[in-house]
């Protein structure tokens, strides 16, 4: 199930070294439900189409210097509409002096003030894409999440295939963890994916025979991740005689995960064959296909045959299910 999200404002505070000039209550009870923020230089002038009161509201220079030119009364005035919206809070940045009448008309409708030292366009830049990570949409998958050779690999498969197994030896071997049975995978952008394990479960491997261990205390802090983006899914499935596997790779497959295309192989799993060393070929060949070679067109071309890649999405991942 896709998550509705929330970042409490003070972990914002604490991200970013706001100074809190005023508060009606506990900045851990103000939530912020949306990435996108909003400059009131318009809202300021008089100006509310279009305008998205639940944002985060953020002050620079060019606001105060247009308000500073204002009449007192005009700018009480203008204020006091803009503050009547009750938008979440209200962030100054350039460490600059509030006016005296923001905290009046802030007290009366219970709009939390806070200040920034940092520069307007550099907060706001940062502030957006704090706020696009903690709000992006997510899921969280059954699988394994492994970096091999800086490429993210989603192993995925029915329960008791070999998964952690496949992912302790890939550890072993010099890769990192970053997720065991729960993957939480949140689409950061429209064609990127981040996956992260859950905070209790962190570090944590499942093996059956041995039991539980913890990746970071038995190989070090090299052996794991914190996230990683996800650039391939590996399909683990109990080897079938009567199904045809793919013995070529010239068509380029895909999963579907919140609407975000990933590359996706099928892998058959018997006893002999390397599960790892196969994975680590896997984001190898896959880096490959990114860069824009593809080991089989070569051979095919090299044959004196030529074939035009097709895109498949052989999956989707059923959201309302998770």
């Amino acid at each position: 199930m896709i998550k509705d999200l929330s970042v409490t404002f003070k972990e914002i505070v604490e991200e970013f070294k706001l100074e809190v000039l005023y508060s009606p209550y506990s900045i851990e009870n103000i939530h912020i439900k949306t990435a996108d923020v909003n400059r009131p230089g318009l809202q300021l002038a008089g100006f509310y189409e279009y305008y998205d009161n639940s944002r985060i509201q953020i002050a620079g220079k060019a606001e105060f210097a247009y308000m500073e030119q204002k009449p007192i009364d005009e700018r009480v005035d203008a204020f006091d509409d803009f503050f009547s919206t009750k938008p979440p809070v209200f962030i100054v940045t350039r460490g600059m002096e509030i006016f005296p009448e923001i905290y009046t008309v802030a007290a009366h409708y219970e709009v939390p003030l806070f200040r920034s030292a940092s520069p307007t366009s550099e907060f706001t830049a940062k502030l957006i894409h704090f706020l696009g990570i903690k709000l992006a949409p997510r899921i969280t998958r059954h699988g394994v999440l492994i970096e091999v050779y800086g490429e993210g690999v989603l192993i995925i498969g029915d329960s008791g295939v070999g998964k952690s197994e496949a992912a302790i030896e890939l550890v072993k071997r010099g890769h990192r963890l970053v997720a065991d049975d729960a993957v939480e995978i949140r689409r950061t952008s429209d064609i990127t994916l981040v996956g992260s394990s859950p905070d209790n479960i962190r570090h944590f491997l499942e093996l059956r025979g041995i039991g539980i261990i913890n990746a970071r205390q038995l190989f070090g802090m090299g052996a794991i991740k914190i996230d990683e983006e996800i650039d391939l899914v590996a399909g683990l499935e109990l080897w079938d005689s009567s199904k045809m596997y793919d013995r070529m790779g010239v068509d380029n497959r895909f999963i579907s995960i919140l609407g975000v295309k990933v590359p996706h192989v099928t892998i058959p799993v018997k006893p002999g064959r390397n599960i790892a060393v196969i994975l680590e070929v896997a984001a190898m060949n896959n880096r490959q296909k990114k860069m824009g070679y593809n080991a089989a067109q070569d051979l095919l071309e090299r044959l004196g045959t030529s074939m035009e890649p097709q895109d498949e999405i052989v999956d989707f991942l059923d959201e309302s299910s998770m």
